[in-house]
């Protein structure tokens, strides 16, 4: 999920969110007015959950490929930027409608229909979990095969529209599959800003996640609590809302147990400052108190 600049990221979880000193200059620019903060583009990512026999609670991540432009090497959840046709389309939908997701995530209908439409895709084209079915109580069982795969490259590079790929297929979106859980925007110092929402959703039964993405080199179900402390060592890269999100999760015990949870939805924007001549990050407070710090 896009978030901020991997070059502070694991300092930040080591050192108390403490920036490089070449972020000095940009934050004194932006509050000069020298420098404008770049447009935050929307984006959806979605936590895809399971429960492990002997593991317990887990959730599935990617390994960003190192040759990425950004986040190289970072752990990350399914998900990716809006694509303007998500809204564009009316799918057969079973579920909370867009106006309710509007309501949860503080956002227009077509937006909302975009962010859900998009968490559904991204999913799909990243791992190829699909959350959707033939009928409004149903899912696909296996998305494994060369006519899946080539719906997957078709949605990649944008030849074909996720609504026609869901009507030609004669599928039904499954909206109730999925879960709001939080709202991060990218700090106003970033030179890519995404304005994101989080969603949590439950391993399709029968579904297979597959390490398919080009963008990533490698796949694990890990226990939330574990991510977050190999973050917290240093031993995997992490962004900051990938960390408080796993230890938000890590205080449930199964996926019904997230599922069920009720959340009222706070926008996370952490901010840049210089604190006795330093740059720091600035995690809301929050989203602070559920972060790992060193």
């Amino acid at each position: 999920m896009p978030f901020g600049m991997p070059e502070w990221a694991v300092m930040s979880i080591v050192n108390g969110l403490k920036l490089p000193a070449s972020f000095r200059e940009r934050i004194e620019d932006i509050r000069a007015g020298r420098a404008e903060p770049v447009p935050a583009r929307h984006a959806a990512t979605v936590v895809v959950l399971r429960d492990h026999d002997r593991h317990g609670l887990q959730a599935f991540l990617l390994r960003r490929v190192r040759s990425m432009a950004f986040a190289p090497g970072a752990y990350v959840f399914p998900g990716g930027s809006v694509d303007p046709r998500d809204g564009e389309a009316a799918p057969a939908w079973s579920g909370p409608p867009p106006a309710e997701w509007g309501a949860a995530f503080n956002a227009d209908e077509t937006l909302a229909r975009e962010l859900v439409c998009a968490a559904v895709r991204e999913t799909f084209e990243e791992t190829l979990v699909l959350l959707a079915g033939p009928t409004g109580e149903t899912v696909v069982d296996d998305t494994r095969g060369e006519e899946w795969e080539a719906d997957r490259r078709a949605l990649l590079d944008r030849s074909q529209s996720f609504g026609d790929f869901l009507a030609r297929r004669g599928l039904v979106l499954r909206a109730d599959l999925l879960r709001p859980w939080a709202h991060w925007i990218t700090p106003a110092i970033e030179p890519k800003r995404y304005d994101t929402r989080f969603f949590v959703a439950a391993m399709p039964e029968g579904q297979r996640a597959g390490d398919v993405s080009t963008e990533a080199d490698r796949v694990a179900w890990v226990r939330p609590e574990e991510a977050a402390e190999r973050a917290l060592k240093g031993e995997w890269m992490m962004l900051p809302p990938t960390i408080a999100t796993l230890a938000e999760l890590a205080e449930f015990d199964t996926v019904a147990d997230v599922l069920a949870a009720r959340r009222e939805i706070v926008v996370h924007e952490p901010m840049a400052e210089i604190i006795d001549g330093e740059a720091y990050l600035v995690l809301p407070e929050g989203a602070a108190q559920h972060y790992p710090r060193g």
